[in-house]
């Protein structure tokens, strides 16, 4: 199968994936998800390490998505590997569920978080929902103009929110030594955990703030050289936003320590506001919304090409395959996503779709993952020259991420009981979809 499909361009080089890996990733999580997490386990080793062990799986699921890339550098990602390893039945309900929860919902949440932080820097008297609607429309524009035009607005914001998050990490560490002294002193805390599930549950907010490294496999087929550039800029990113997230977490607790981590909903202004005042927390809030920002951007340019590759097979509306001549983008699919997430925005809802989030992104990145066993075995086959980037451990590093993502879908179920049941209804609603789209294509 090709690599790409007719009409796109390669116009991305490997800063540029780097770019939307991180931007994929870092959003408004790392700003306010550690309170959450200092909330649930309560030392500040334990609060690192759940840190840590978030970085941990992101890296080893960008290590299987970088051999993944350089295997199949096709244009939708996850929804082409599924698709040529199992069933095209279970491609469409990834990319259903993408569109319905993943990604429409977490763009509604996103603008909202933006709006609220907009609307407090500025004072303006208009409702968050239009703030919102505003820039999802806007964003939907810029990046129906072409990925170049979308992938440097991206970057840009990209750029400004890690000198946000440098900013916060550099004026934090005049306040290393003065607070808490638990920090160091290892020994004065327990390193224990009360269950496997109380662990599970600390890492839900660290994995929604790792979330997202996955999604620069959707534009593969806009990336030069995709064999080369996509592994590294996943790896490269994904370290990146480890090292970034550990040292944000580091000031934070040594700013307020674990019980005053606990204590605020908004750890990042709490920090400037020790070390600048009223002025450094407006400072951070600004940068807060610029992070959001970007995150919004980088979904909007990623997850289309999805819905793009859905349709080119026939199993969504024929204008979604539509690449128009100018901008080489898929117009129609980067619009009815921005109009999907402006209805959920209105609708009050996304809050509780966002739930249902950790649930079917893991289940699907458990089954991605399994797809290099047969990848691996087709290109035994078929005696294909061994790409040069393979999973470092393979098997017994892929099996360790597919039980890590087996551990967090049953998790969530047993913890999250109505949301995930509610989250496994859409998943299969999809199934009638899929077999109507093809009677569809057949008769229509």
């Amino acid at each position: 199968m090709n690599a790409t499909k007719p009409g796109l361009v390669r116009r991305l080089g490997l800063f540029d994936a780097t770019m939307v890996v991180m931007g994929g990733i870092i959003g408004s999580g790392i700003f306010m998800n550690p309170s959450v997490v200092a909330r649930i386990v309560h030392t500040p080793w334990l609060i690192l390490g759940t840190w840590l062990a978030g970085g941990f799986i992101a890296l080893m699921g960008a290590f299987i998505y970088a051999e993944l890339a350089e295997r199949r550098p096709q244009v939708g990602g996850q929804y082409a590997y599924i698709r040529e390893a199992y069933h095209p039945l279970l491609a469409f309900l990834f990319g259903w569920t993408l569109f319905l929860i993943s990604d429409c919902g977490g763009m509604a949440a996103v603008s909202m978080t933006f709006a609220r932080y907009y609307i407090d820097l500025t004072g303006i008297g208009i409702p968050d929902w239009s703030v919102a609607v505003i820039v999802i429309a806007v964003l939907t524009i810029v990046n129906c103009l072409g990925v170049r035009t979308g992938s440097t607005v991206q970057n840009i914001l990209m750029v400004t929110k890690i000198l946000a998050i440098l900013m916060l990490v550099g004026f934090g560490m005049k306040l290393v030594g003065a607070l808490p002294q638990s920090m160091a002193s290892p020994t004065d805390t327990p390193l224990s955990i009360d269950s496997l599930s109380t662990f599970g549950a600390a890492m839900v907010p660290v994995l929604f703030a790792y979330g997202g490294w996955q999604t620069a496999n959707f534009i593969a087929g806009e990336i030069r050289e995709p064999q080369k550039n996509l592994p590294r800029g996943l790896l490269i990113g994904v370290v990146g936003v480890v090292i970034l997230y550990l040292s944000v977490n580091f000031i934070y607790l040594q700013a307020l320590g674990p019980e005053g981590l606990a204590a605020t909903s908004t750890p990042a202004s709490s920090v400037m506001r020790i070390v600048l005042g009223e002025k450094g927390a407006m400072l951070i809030a600004l940068g807060i919304a610029i992070s959001t920002l970007g995150f919004l951007s980088q979904s909007i340019l990623t997850a289309p090409r999805v819905y793009f590759a859905m349709a080119d097979d026939g199993l969504f509306f024929k204008a979604i395959a539509w690449i128009h001549p100018k901008t080489h983008v898929p117009v129609f699919a980067i619009a009815i996503q921005g109009v999907l997430a402006i209805i959920i925005a209105l609708s009050g809802k996304y809050d509780q779709i966002l739930s249902y989030v950790v649930y079917d992104d893991f289940l699907f990145f458990g089954l991605t993952a399994s797809c290099i066993f047969i990848f691996r075995k087709m290109a035994r086959e078929r005696h294909e020259i061994k790409p040069r980037f393979n999973m470092p451990g393979h098997p017994i590093t892929t099996v360790l991420f597919i039980i890590i993502c087996a551990f967090i879908v049953v998790n969530t179920i047993y913890q999250y009981r109505i949301e995930a049941g509610i989250g496994v209804a859409i998943t299969l609603s999809g199934i009638p979809i899929y077999y109507f789209w093809k009677w569809w294509r057949r008769n229509g």
